[in-house]
């Protein structure tokens, strides 16, 4: 079965070519793109009180964004965590390099994984078949 792809990067090239990317591997059925967490935050709470089904399997989550980071987003998404009976797999894909970044992302259960920037088609097929 085919998966739910959301991505929540503020770079309109970057989403530009992800979108690309998701295409071109074939192993997803929908995708969404936000420019900030809030507005994914937001879409989320939405899809859960409408329809479970329509929630995504996988989130490709940027860190620095206006509006609401990929920490806060991460904050918020503990908060109705609860409410969601969908295991949603979240990897962090990010330019930066920082250390203190990558360590942050593992004290996170619920991300899966750091994946610097450019991703590849190859990645994404890599994601799908760890589920």
């Amino acid at each position: 079965m085919k998966k739910i792809i959301w991505v929540i990067d503020d770079d309109i090239i970057y989403q530009t070519i992800i979108n690309k990317l998701i295409q071109k591997s074939g192993v997803f059925s929908a995708n969404s793109s936000f420019m900030n967490g809030k507005e994914a935050i937001t879409t989320l709470i939405n899809t859960l009180e409408k329809d479970n089904n329509c929630l995504p399997d996988i989130i490709l989550l940027d860190i620095n964004m206006p509006v609401m980071d990929g920490w806060e987003f991460m904050e918020e998404i503990k908060k109705i965590k609860s409410k969601i009976d969908k295991h949603i797999q979240i990897y962090i894909v990010s330019s930066s390099i920082a250390v203190e970044d990558r360590n942050k992302s593992k004290t996170y259960t619920d991300i899966m994984g750091y994946i610097p920037k450019p991703i590849s088609v190859n990645d994404l097929i890599a994601i799908v078949s760890n589920e």
